[in-house]
């Protein structure tokens, strides 16, 4: 089975993958996932997906949303991006790349992880090693 939810079809192939990801498949998590991926790679902060469950109908707490959308991070299924200390977005393109944000918009880009050329990193302090590198080019008008 392919290893993101984005990629697959609706809501049997979504309620599998959670499954294979060792989460249960509750109701909530179902549409929160049907809303997420349902529409392809994509970039959304808790309020947004808040504001689009809202609109959709769900009766779904904030808290909930939260807790789904850190759920599915740590299970792989999404990628957290941080973009300054108060926001956060999570993607559903969990490839290894890297971001534009729009400060204007509070709007992230894909970019490919072969269009940024890392020559050197500085030696990790001891007992540490690099376990990524997240670059976010922010851009202005």
């Amino acid at each position: 089975m392919d290893d993101t939810i984005a990629k697959r079809g609706g809501p049997i192939a979504r309620a599998a993958q959670l499954k294979a990801a060792g989460l249960r498949t509750t109701r909530p998590r179902l549409a929160l996932a049907d809303l997420l991926f349902a529409k392809g790679d994509r970039h959304v902060t808790a309020d947004q997906l808040y504001s689009e469950a809202q609109a959709a109908g769900l009766s779904i707490s904030q808290a909930t949303i939260y807790n789904t959308l850190n759920q599915f991070q740590e299970a792989g299924l999404l990628r957290e991006v941080q973009v300054d200390p108060s926001r956060s977005y999570f993607d559903t393109n969990t490839s290894e790349h890297h971001h534009f944000y729009v400060e204007a918009e509070g709007r992230l880009m894909d970019i490919e992880k072969h269009a940024i050329s890392i020559n050197r990193l500085p030696e990790s302090p001891e007992g540490f090693c690099v376990a990524g590198v997240d670059i976010v080019i922010r851009l202005t008008k």
